[in-house]
């Protein structure tokens, strides 16, 4: 909150706009994987294997497409695989934010942070239906992932099953990630996310 407080009028709603769920899931992955990850801008400080890779992915992506268009024409190709892609890349920005910012996650900054905190609490279990947990991988069990990056996508729910204490760590159903949208401020004294209300309602 002190930092958002901090900023200038400008800054604060520029990023009450970077918020903004049609921001978020919508604008924000289309930029995301349709410009951002194809222009590695920013990795050019570390050599040129980034730009090799980048760029060799661009030409495969080309060549695929130029080959389907091809075949389909331009028409048929946008209508088919840009909304796929499109909603591929918002679902992939919604389960990447729910699995980092919920309500009781934990966020440390100072010689508090420790490592293995930060991943068992700072991540979420996304708690999804079976059938979600099958197309997404068993992403869900982000808590684990982040605390051992080596478990395979398969043996995620083993580690559930033999140690249940795990299942109630950062847990957030289906249900409840939808309110996770409306949280956008730490609250240090808290250490919570708070949504922009609660900055309204501590200044009354």
């Amino acid at each position: 909150m002190r930092e958002y407080q901090a900023r200038s009028r400008f800054g604060r709603l520029k990023y009450r706009l970077y918020r903004h769920p049609l921001v978020m899931f919508g604008v924000g992955p289309a930029y995301l994987f349709l410009l951002q990850h194809r222009l590695p801008v920013g990795l050019m400080s570390k050599g040129w294997q980034p730009w090799a890779s980048t760029m060799a992915t661009n030409l495969a992506i080309a060549l695929v497409i130029t080959a389907l268009t091809g075949v389909i024409g331009i028409k048929a190709f946008l209508l088919v695989h840009l909304p796929i892609m499109l909603l591929a890349a918002t679902i992939g920005v919604w389960l990447f934010y729910v699995q980092h910012q919920f309500e009781q996650t934990a966020w440390r900054r100072d010689e508090r942070w420790n490592l293995h905190e930060a991943a068992l609490y700072g991540s979420s279990y996304y708690d999804l239906p079976p059938l979600l947990r099958w197309f997404t991988a068993n992403i869900g069990v982000h808590h684990v992932h982040h605390l051992c990056g080596r478990i395979p996508y398969y043996r995620l729910p083993r580690v559930l099953r033999d140690h249940p204490e795990l299942r109630e760590v950062g847990r957030v159903t289906l249900l409840q990630s939808l309110r996770c949208v409306r949280l956008a401020l730490w609250d240090e004294a808290e250490g919570r996310l708070v949504p922009f209300r609660e900055l309204r309602a501590s200044r009354l």
